[in-house]
């Protein structure tokens, strides 16, 4: 029998009592819909892939895995040319993205203590990633978005000095690179430059490198402020093992290594993450194979009446044409198709479509083009 006392609100720190959680996309509840919502791969991870997580269900699993996944901070600082000390693996990139919240960021200052306001700030664009408010709140620092240029692109630093907004002394910034939900990507120049001019840690969100035209890896070899964020589930199918890592200065790792949970990384994820990167010609050709259906897709929305954002990612941005684009959204949940709508203010005008298969992506154009003929 549930208890009828209710606790008492004080117990609840007032910071998390006042925040507004992190809304992921919508999970189905009803069998057959298409889902083009939460920017997963369509296609599943390589047969060896699969093998591998299947061999390792044995009695291991009483186990516990190894606490600094080694042997994949070894394979992925190989992939990516560092030493192994320039690398650290989480539960999912978010993981390492709340570490950093408390390993560089003061939190605000509680009465009698005097703390410098950049020392507390944690600053993002807007939009993007919408997990950054809510770790920034959690921690109790002090958010500063900023908006980016009317096109979604990161101003040019005369413009960002001359208008104020961006804190160049801020503890940390959070750049999604390439942006979502908008799919822009930024050139790496753009991004050296950003970094160069900040004070405090730069974390470059690269969670959709794999789709873009370029990356910013060598910054970390150039910038001891700067960290690279990666994760396996985007492009890596592994959304399911939630496996992210960063990529820094081992004196910016070691912090936050010294402050993540034990066995933060389970045993069959670490499995999973290093035969993946054995196989990364199977992987390469689905980037590709996205990227072209991407492509396609983007011209007969364009030709269908659509406002189609450039993208760098496998997502695109998309302002509908005539009617509202919640009545996009709700029509398209009729067909069976989960996109994703934006409620807050300054993109409820647009729907972010994920690059599914091409079967999913042929039946979401025809349903597009059925909606045209009634919303348009």
């Amino acid at each position: 029998m549930a208890s009828r006392l209710s606790p008492r609100p004080e117990w609840i720190r007032s910071a998390v009592r006042a925040i507004s959680p992190y809304t992921p996309g919508e999970q189905p509840k009803i069998k057959g819909l298409i889902k083009l919502n939460t920017n997963e791969n369509p296609y599943p991870p390589a047969p060896q892939v699969l093998e591998s997580i299947k061999q390792a269900v044995d009695g291991r699993l009483r186990l516990y895995p190894n606490p600094r996944a080694q042997r994949l901070r070894e394979a992925l600082a190989r992939h990516h040319g560092v030493p192994a000390d320039h690398v650290m693996v989480g539960n999912g990139s978010d993981e390492l993205l709340a570490l950093a919240t408390r390993a560089f960021v003061e939190p605000l200052p509680v009465k009698g203590r005097v703390t410098e306001p950049a020392a507390s700030t944690i600053q993002f664009w807007v939009p993007s990633y919408s997990l950054y408010p809510v770790l920034a709140s959690i921690h109790g620092a002090r958010l500063n978005p900023v908006a980016l240029a009317p096109d979604y692109g990161i101003p040019s630093l005369a413009a960002m000095r001359r208008e104020g907004a961006w804190d160049f002394k801020a503890a940390l910034s959070l750049v999604t690179t390439p942006n979502a939900p908008t799919g822009r990507g930024y050139a790496t120049a753009t991004l050296a430059s950003l970094c160069r001019a900040q004070d405090g840690v730069v974390i470059l969100d690269e969670a959709y490198a794999d789709f873009a035209s370029e990356h910013a890896i060598e910054l970390v070899r150039k910038m001891p402020n700067v960290i690279i964020s990666r994760t396996f589930s985007k492009s890596y199918s592994l959304c399911f093992q939630r496996i992210g890592y960063f990529i820094g200065h081992p004196a910016l790792i070691q912090a936050l290594d010294g402050i993540r949970d034990s066995y933060n990384v389970n045993g069959l994820g670490q499995v999973a993450a290093e035969a993946t990167l054995k196989h990364g010609a199977y992987y390469r050709a689905n980037f590709r194979r996205i990227i072209r259906l991407r492509e396609q897709v983007s011209a007969s929305l364009i030709a269908e009446g659509f406002e189609v954002l450039p993208s760098q990612t496998n997502f695109l941005f998309a302002r509908p044409p005539g009617v509202a684009a919640k009545q996009w959204f709700e029509g398209l949940r009729k067909h069976k198709i989960l996109v994703r709508w934006f409620a807050s203010e300054g993109l409820s005008d647009r729907l972010r479509v994920t690059i599914g298969s091409e079967s999913e992506m042929d039946a979401f154009l025809t349903a597009v083009r059925r909606l045209r003929r009634r919303l348009a």
